[in-house]
């Protein structure tokens, strides 16, 4: 079965998501120059506008991609709720998200097992620690 959209999520916008890089120290300090000499705010101001214009240099490449691969592109949120309408219809869903994938808190293991057969996301995945465990085997 394709994969289905959940219910729009109507809380706050997520917290970005941090990462770590390696750098060398010339790069590091041609960083350093360019901030001090106010092209940029600061290192991250300098990193997210250099990853957002590749981004941007290959977007056509990743719109194909998304349709290729059928992915939801943002955030989706499932609830309990949700996967409960989607269990009473008899139905499992195969999640696919490039970006922000959440299951709330009100989701059990076992609600996420009778009602996710597949999980790919290219992005984040929020849910709790129990729910990953249990869905480790069907994340992709």
């Amino acid at each position: 079965m394709p994969a289905r959209p959940a219910s729009p999520s109507t809380s706050a916008k997520p917290a970005d998501e941090k990462i770590t890089i390696n750098l060398g120290y010339v790069d590091l300090g041609q960083i350093d120059l360019l901030v001090q000499e106010g092209f940029y705010a600061n290192r991250t101001d300098l990193i997210r506008t250099a990853i957002r214009n590749q981004l941007a240099l290959h977007r056509e490449a990743v719109h194909q991609v998304v349709a290729r691969k059928t992915l939801v592109l943002g955030i989706q949120h499932y609830s309990a709720a949700d996967l409960r309408a989607v269990q009473a219809a008899g139905e499992t869903l195969q999640i696919r998200v490039l970006g922000l994938a959440s299951i709330g808190s009100d989701v059990t293991p076992e609600l996420a097992l009778a009602t996710i057969d597949s999980l790919t996301v290219l992005g984040a995945l929020h849910a709790s620690p129990e729910v990953k465990a249990a869905l480790a085997a069907r994340i992709r």
